[in-house]
Formats: structure tokens, C-alpha cells, sequence
């Protein structure tokens, strides 16, 4: 072990605040949906904040730079990532404002307790399950596939854990987004805002970020879109604002 990194793992800087994360290239490394819901997500000084399916735990610990949050908590199933995640967290010395718990997604409100939360994020895995999976218990397919949790599994475990008027944070395919809005409606959670993220300013969406309150009443902003590339490896200025 060097540096608190075990073998095949690499420490990374997150460019924010001198915040490092420790990830392993042969399980999964984040990507650009979680940057961009961190910055999405909208969190009030002194609340309470739950990751559902933190993976490494760069959502987290971007939203401890981001945020005022009073506490923020990480919910991942896999035990050696979970693991990871707690270490990347004493690394940046979060112990007092973040941490990691090891569970399902589908327990969490026997975890944590019914409206516990100010604040829900989550990036689920975007695929429905595929029974032609080579490996369907690897790390890349987990945070893929709805192998250990499905859409309804995460859109029912936030209706329990926010508190009235709670906001949710989601990150998922516009594929999708159909059975997103309805689902969300049937769990009480009301679409409020939304934005699609393009890759390229004459390509489709390939990201929407969606914003949902418990019991809200009806009525959903549209936000202007977001174009992450203006050329190959070149961001947008409206990118870099939102990191």
C-alpha cells in the first residue's frame, strides 16, 4: 500500500479545492454526469444531504466544496467500494461533514429513518437489466445496469427519506425520461426543473438532469440546454461555469 492506495488504484485531483479522489480503472471511474449534478443540485447552508448509489463518492465530496451542507451522506451497496470511498474522505480530512454507509438502496429507509433528508442526489445505473451481461456481478456492470436497483427502487426509497418538501437531484438517460416524469408523479416526488445535456450543439441529449419535490404542486421550469464540447477535448465556457 502507498499512499492509503491499494494495488490498481490511482489518486486523482478533482480540481476543486485541492479535493482528491481515490479510484480503481478496472471497477469504475465517474464521469461527466456526476460533476454536472453536483453542480445541479441545489443545497440550502445546514442541511442534510443523501448520495443513493455513491459508487466512489465523488458526488459527496464535490457537494462538500459546493455546498454549505451541514451533513452529507453516502449510501453504496458494493463493500470494496463503499471502502474506497470512505478512504477518499479521510484523505480530504470530510470526516465531519461527510460520510459513507455500506447498504441497499432498497433498506434505506430502515438505514437511515422516514424523512431524514433535506436533500436527495442520486446517479443510478441508466440500463435496464440485460440478461446477455458477460459479468453481472462486476463493478462496471453495477453502475451501468439495474442489477441491484432498478428505477422504481430509487425513486421509492427518496419519496421515504426526504422530508416534506424535500428536494431530489436525479442524473439519468432522456431515453427515459417518459417513465422518469411518471414514475416520479406516482411516487409523489413533483417534477420541478429540468435540463438536457448535449454533447455536442448539433447533437442529440445525451444526459438529463432533473430536479423533484416531495408534494410539490404541479409546474416544471425548463432550463436553457447545457452543450458541454465546442469542439473535440475543448469545453464549452457554459461547462466550465458549471464545475
Amino acid at each position: 500500500m502507498k499512499d492509503g492506495l491499494l494495488s490498481g488504484e490511482r489518486l486523482d485531483d478533482l480540481q476543486r479545492d485541492g479535493l482528491m479522489l481515490i479510484q480503481n480503472p478496472k471497477w469504475f471511474c465517474f464521469g461527466m454526469d456526476a460533476v454536472l449534478l453536483s453542480s445541479f443540485a441545489y443545497v440550502p447552508e445546514g442541511k442534510k444531504v443523501l448520495d443513493l448509489g455513491c459508487g466512489n463518492g465523488i458526488i459527496p465530496i464535490l457537494l462538500s466544496a459546493k455546498t454549505q451542507a451541514e451533513h452529507i451522506e453516502g449510501l453504496e451497496i458494493q463493500t470494496d467500494i463503499a471502502d474506497m470511498a470512505r478512504r477518499s474522505v479521510e484523505y480530504n480530512k470530510l470526516d465531519s461533514r461527510v460520510h459513507i454507509t455500506t447498504g441497499d438502496i432498497k433498506e434505506a429507509a430502515a438505514i437511515f429513518g422516514a424523512a431524514s433528508f433535506d436533500v436527495v442526489t442520486t446517479n443510478p445505473p441508466y440500463m435496464s437489466e440485460s440478461p446477455g451481461l458477460t459479468n453481472p456481478t462486476g463493478h462496471k456492470a453495477i453502475a451501468r445496469h439495474e442489477l441491484k436497483c432498478t428505477l422504481d427502487d430509487v425513486l421509492k426509497a427518496s419519496a421515504k427519506l426526504l422530508k416534506p418538501g424535500g428536494h431530489f437531484f436525479m442524473v439519468h438517460r432522456p431515453s427515459r425520461l417518459g417513465e422518469i416524469m411518471s414514475k416520479m408523479t406516482a411516487c409523489r416526488i413533483e417534477p420541478k426543473r429540468m435540463q438536457l445535456v448535449y454533447p455536442y450543439v448539433d447533437k442529440e441529449p445525451n444526459m438529463v438532469l432533473i430536479e423533484g419535490t416531495r408534494g410539490g404542486n404541479p409546474g416544471m421550469k425548463i432550463e436553457k440546454p447545457l452543450i458541454v464540447y465546442k469542439e473535440v477535448n475543448v469545453y464549452t465556457e457554459q461547462l466550465l461555469e458549471n464545475y
